[in-house]
């Protein structure tokens, strides 16, 4: 009777386990997926925020192009990253590129710059900094709309000298108190958009070829 009654808890507790392995199990899967879809989504925003909706009808987060390696450092990227291409009607109108600068006051101040087809910059997002609350946070489009500056700009307009702050005769405004956080952000996205005036004509034909290869998978 002992042994039957052991058995029979030994049995209960097998299935009262293997049903709260299954649940546990299908609820971190569903929690997984909320999570990626959430990560996605959040993805998604910052780059519409750059190249909205209306300027392009492929999917900006799915279209993208490895960054070569010998550029790596001078978009301050350890790692590498991926370059996200906007399309119309399947022609490239503009490249979206990760960078980072390691010369914040607080240290690196990680952006994405939106660069047009026709070497004018679309759009510039901090996506992460540590900088100083009330002061050098305002390269954050949340604290300051300090960042649209730089929309429409290029390597010529305005000319190479002034990519600075006024301060040092440049054509930027700086922050009250802080000027290093500013000078740091103008000086790396004037580098990159030197970056993609040296990898343009390789991404225009990269996204080009991607082109013509999804058309020929199409048409078989």
């Amino acid at each position: 009777m002992i042994l039957q009654s052991i058995r029979f808890n030994a049995i209960v507790l097998a299935i009262f386990a293997l049903i709260t392995a299954i649940i546990l199990a299908s609820t971190d899967s569903l929690t997984r997926d909320k999570i990626a879809e959430s990560e996605r989504q959040a993805a998604q925003r910052k780059l519409l925020e750059i190249i909205p909706i209306e300027r392009h009808d492929n999917d900006l987060l799915m279209d993208v192009q490895p960054i070569p390696q010998r550029f790596w450092a001078k978009l301050g990227l350890k790692k590498g990253g991926d370059i996200h291409i906007a399309r119309r009607d399947g022609m490239p109108v503009a490249a979206i590129i990760p960078a980072i600068t390691p010369d914040g006051y607080s240290g690196n101040i990680a952006m994405i710059i939106g660069i047009n087809f026709d070497d004018t910059i679309a759009g510039v997002r901090v996506t992460e900094h540590r900088e100083t609350p009330g002061l050098g946070d305002k390269v954050d489009l949340k604290k300051s709309d300090w960042i649209l500056d730089f929309n429409g700009k290029s390597l010529v307009n305005p000319e190479a000298s002034a990519w600075d702050v006024k301060k040092n005769g440049g054509a930027y405004d700086q922050f009250t108190g802080a000027t290093i956080t500013p000078r740091a952000v103008i000086n790396q996205i004037a580098v990159t958009l030197e970056y993609f005036s040296q990898d343009r004509e390789r991404l225009l034909n990269q996204a080009k070829e991607n082109l013509d290869t999804t058309r020929e998978s199409s048409n078989e």
